[in-house]
């Protein structure tokens, strides 16, 4: 492991996904880190995109793919994606050796033109998302609450956090990206902005090939800023570029954006959860709207930290952004997915941590103050109370995720709070 290299929650599960299958494929956005992860366990690597070789290693993928794997495994290829061809011969590969591990794969887009891909990848394949930082990774959580051990014992849970509202802010703002560790803080929060320029300039092109106007893309990410956290619907983005943008695009045109976004991994909603309930109630199935790290939205709206202390509304919802990026990186540690629960009647879940095996834990996510942990706390029990835990299984924990507050302790109602500055794995 390089000296400098700040282990990530990443690791582990890459070394255990290598022992189980010929290639791993790492996604996620640019500058999140996967080649530095992959290159602590890489015994060889080839970057695709290397400059004065790109067009060299393209062409050579098309006519002779197997000369760009040789070398001492496991093998990364970085960047793949900007050649598809690859991926087949490498599935060839795997499949006609006796070892595992062989190759190691990132890629920061879902390749433009997936009919070069012939196979799906199964049972060669395992894939590994990774995001930005979480803030126990960086260093700024305490880690004394950790969420694989609230699934096991949840008698009661102990923590002191050292970030208050300023604090929270320039996180929000400063982001997960790994080499803002290392920076001042005032350049540490311009990189943000540099890489929503290049999203909106440069990187949404590789999404699909289509050239995009940067401006539009620009306007398009602030409506979508505006509507974090919220089950926004294409009519409704697109009204809100109306009024507030001037800009008038039709929901296919929208549609066609976001999911170009969503191919570079800058926008990653979440889904909803449908559990078993005791009555009839209609469950709403529309998909939360998230940035993959809560400094896109800052950088899309021109936020600094002193804009979100002086406007709590908006930074209640960068701060949602903020704590589903975390929570993301912790339960799918751990086997889970986060998913939302809203019904027709308005009762809502920000987040529910669902394990592979039926466990699950629900949570509200707050910025702070004991009126909103309260309010938090009862929205939780008044899920709980709906479960049919005839049918599955009854919540592992009831939890209010909070910005601010100093302690991590449990309520005399049994429900947690915990401050994100606590939380780990």
């Amino acid at each position: 492991m390089k000296k400098d290299y700040k282990p990530r929650i990443a690791d582990n599960i890459l070394k255990f996904k290598l022992e189980g299958k010929g290639a791993v494929l790492i996604e996620g956005a640019k500058w999140c880190g996967k080649t530095t992860t992959a290159e602590q366990i890489a015994k060889s690597v080839k970057y695709m995109t290397e400059p004065g070789m790109a067009d060299e290693n393209i062409q050579l993928a098309r006519l002779n793919p197997r000369l760009l794997l040789k070398g001492e495994k496991p093998r990364l290829i970085d960047e793949w994606q900007v050649a598809p061809e690859l991926w087949d011969t490498i599935r060839y590969e795997c499949d006609h050796s006796d070892e595992l591990g062989l190759f190691i794969l990132t890629g920061s887009a879902v390749p433009a033109d997936m009919d070069k891909v012939r196979h799906s990848g199964t049972g060669r394949f395992g894939w590994l998302k990774m995001r930005p930082m979480s803030l126990w990774e960086s260093g700024d959580s305490t880690g004394e609450v950790s969420v694989k051990q609230l699934f096991e014992n949840t008698g009661s849970v102990e923590g002191v956090s050292s970030i208050d509202l300023d604090r929270l802010a320039f996180l929000a703002c400063r982001g997960g990206w790994p080499s803002t560790l290392r920076m001042r803080e005032e350049v540490a929060l311009a990189q943000a902005f540099d890489y929503v320029d290049a999203v909106e300039k440069r990187d949404l092109r590789s999404a699909d090939g289509v050239n995009r106007d940067p401006s539009m893309v620009h306007r398009l990410l602030r409506s979508y800023a505006r509507h974090q956290g919220a089950q926004a619907s294409l009519g409704t983005i697109r009204a809100d570029l109306v009024q507030n943008e001037g800009d008038f695009l039709s929901d296919e045109t929208i549609g066609l954006y976001i999911k170009a976004l969503k191919n570079i991994f800058v926008i990653e909603d979440v889904e909803a959860w449908n559990p078993n309930l005791r009555s009839k109630t209609a469950i709403r199935t529309s998909d939360t709207r998230y940035f993959t790290d809560p400094s896109i939205a800052t950088a899309a709206l021109g936020l600094g930290p002193n804009d979100l202390t002086s406007d709590l509304n908006t930074f209640g919802l960068v701060f949602e952004t903020m704590c589903m990026r975390d929570l993301r990186v912790y339960v799918e540690a751990i086997n889970g997915v986060i998913c939302h629960y809203r019904d027709k009647n308005g009762l809502e879940c920000d987040a529910v941590a669902h394990l592979r095996d039926g466990r699950y834990g629900l949570i509200e996510i707050k910025l702070g103050g004991e009126a909103l942990i309260s309010e938090g706390a009862n929205t939780l029990k008044s899920l709980a109370a709906k479960i049919d835990t005839d049918r599955m299984k009854k919540p592992s924990f009831l939890m209010v995720l909070t910005g601010v507050g100093h302690y991590a302790y449990t309520r005399e109602d049994g429900v947690l709070v915990v401050p994100i500055g606590c939380l780990r794995d």
